[in-house]
């Protein structure tokens, strides 16, 4: 098949740039995708602002304003703007949705006549993303899938050399990250002022309570932080339809404490592989006792362990071509 997606995210970026800090959750699915399509044999165009024309690794990536209105695909899919079908040909359509919009929205944000125009089918990446998108929206039928993690975090080699003193956060600063901060100053340092949190950079840091920022460069560097730490935290947001920075710390066999919020309760099984906590206390009481029980502790990695590569970029693209 011809395949071609379209993004209309400011980055300038093409598949070298996946281990940069630039690339968010949206754009590294994207790049993934388009590889793993072009590894079953489909001819792959990625139209987003990139600069000019390029092959790399026989996927075509070039600026949206190269699209030909005369070129027929036979499946375009667009990185959460609809309107962007407008811009080429195509026998299926199919939109990753990265964000919960009421209908009211949708038809504010010019996407409604789009939608209606060309049908797309509309990917949904958790039970949460499912019953929160209005029904209307969903008409022309779903595709429910789990993202895989970039082959950076398959490929790392998990050893014990983390310092039992660290917690880290990965997720963006605007997800409750001063959520975390507040519970992390009020119930979980007073009782342990030993423990450090690493978390994305943030005017909220506050070395005074043991919260240092993480490396942001590279996934490299990225990779290096979480594997020192010993938990993964993360409250979860309403804005949260699946957490790749969760699905990440599962990959590396990091325990996870979440309240949650969003599609976060559908990343933990609780008890085996982190814990889901009811309210900030026991977010605490959870993030303390991981710390403390080294049992406990280990027998959460040991569970994280048996899922290992279980979920990987092949499935998922075979998962979407299989369901269009």
């Amino acid at each position: 098949m011809k395949i071609c997606f379209l993004d209309n995210t400011k980055i300038p970026y093409t598949s070298k740039d996946l281990t940069h800090s630039i690339i968010r959750g949206a754009e590294s699915i994207l790049i993934n995708l388009s590889k793993e399509f072009n590894k079953l044999g489909h001819h792959v165009t990625v139209y987003n602002h990139t600069d000019g024309n390029q092959i790399i690794d026989n996927i075509k990536w070039s600026n949206l304003k190269y699209t030909d209105p005369l070129e027929n695909y036979d499946l375009a899919i667009t990185n959460n703007d609809i309107r962007l079908f407008n811009l080429v040909k195509a026998n299926l359509y199919v939109a990753f949705s990265h964000s919960i919009q009421s209908l009211e929205k949708f038809i504010r944000k010019k996407q409604l006549i789009s939608f209606l125009k060309y049908k797309p089918k509309i990917v949904l990446l958790s039970n949460y993303h499912e019953n929160n998108r209005n029904f209307i929206l969903k008409m022309f039928g779903t595709i429910k899938v789990d993202w895989a993690v970039d082959q950076i975090f398959l490929d790392t080699h998990i050893n014990s050399n983390f310092n039992e003193e660290i917690a880290i956060f990965t997720s963006r600063n605007d997800r409750n990250l001063d959520m975390l901060i507040d519970i992390w100053k009020k119930k979980i340092f007073p009782i342990n002022n030993k423990l450090k949190l690493l978390c994305t950079p943030s005017s909220l840091i506050d070395e005074n309570f043991g919260i240092f920022p993480r490396s942001f460069s590279s996934r490299k560097f990225l990779i290096k932080d979480m594997l020192k730490s010993k938990i993964f935290l993360v409250p979860g947001h309403k804005s949260e339809l699946f957490c790749l920075a969760a699905e990440e710390a599962r990959e590396l066999c990091i325990p996870i404490v979440t309240l949650g919020i969003g599609a976060l309760s559908e990343r933990v099984q609780h008890s085996k592989t982190g814990f889901i906590a009811k309210n900030s206390e026991e977010f605490a009481y959870y993030t303390l006792k991981i710390f403390k029980d080294i049992d406990l502790w280990n027998e959460l990695r040991n569970n994280l362990f048996r899922l290992r590569g279980s979920k990987v970029w092949s499935n998922v693209a075979s998962k979407i071509l299989k369901n269009i």
